[in-house]
C-alpha cells in the first residue's frame, strides 16, 4: 500500500513540474535508493541519465517563469505531466514489482498535482498580487515533495 501513496506523490510532482519527477526517480535509482536492476527502467540508474534529467527540469523550472508559457492545463502540458507522472510512478512500482499499479497511482497523481497545483498557484498569484513568488513556492513544493518521497523508498 504504501508504495502506492509514493507512487501517487510522486505522480503529484509531475503535475507540479513534469520533469522534476523523473529527475527525482533517476536520482533515486542512480544512489541505490530505488533498485530498478532487472527492470525494463533500468536506464533511469545509468551515469548520465539523472544528469540529463536534471538539466530538463532546470530548463523546465526557468521556462515556467517567462510569460509566454502556456497553461499546464492546456492538452500538450496536461499530457506531458500525465506521462511523466506514470513514467515516474512506475519505477517507484517498479522496485517492488508493482509497475502497472505505481504507473496508474503516478498518472492520478499527475492529474491531481496538475489541476490542484494550477488553482493553488492562482490562487497564491491573486493574494501575493503577482505570479512569481507563487511559481517559486510551487518550484519548492515540488522538488521538497519529491525530495520527500524518494528518500522514502529504500
Amino acid at each position: 500500500m504504501f508504495i502506492i501513496v509514493l507512487a501517487f506523490l510522486i505522480g503529484i510532482v509531475a503535475g507540479l513540474r513534469a520533469l522534476t519527477a523523473p529527475a527525482a526517480v533517476s536520482w533515486a535509482a542512480r544512489l541505490g535508493l530505488l533498485p530498478l536492476q532487472g527492470t525494463s527502467l533500468a536506464f533511469l540508474g545509468y551515469a548520465a541519465t539523472p544528469y540529463i534529467f536534471t538539466l530538463l527540469a532546470i530548463g523546465e523550472l526557468i521556462n515556467d517563469k517567462l510569460p509566454k508559457t502556456p497553461s499546464r492545463k492546456v492538452p500538450p502540458q496536461f499530457i506531458t505531466r500525465i506521462i511523466t507522472g506514470a513514467f515516474s510512478g512506475a519505477a517507484v512500482g517498479a522496485a517492488r514489482q508493482s509497475l502497472i499499479i505505481g504507473l496508474v497511482a503516478g498518472a492520478v497523481g499527475a492529474v491531481a498535482g496538475t489541476l490542484g497545483g494550477a488553482a493553488v498557484r492562482t490562487k497564491l498569484a491573486e493574494m501575493f498580487g503577482k505570479d512569481l513568488p507563487a511559481a517559486l513556492l510551487e518550484d519548492a513544493v515540488a522538488i521538497i515533495l519529491a525530495i520527500v518521497v524518494v528518500t522514502r523508498l529504500g
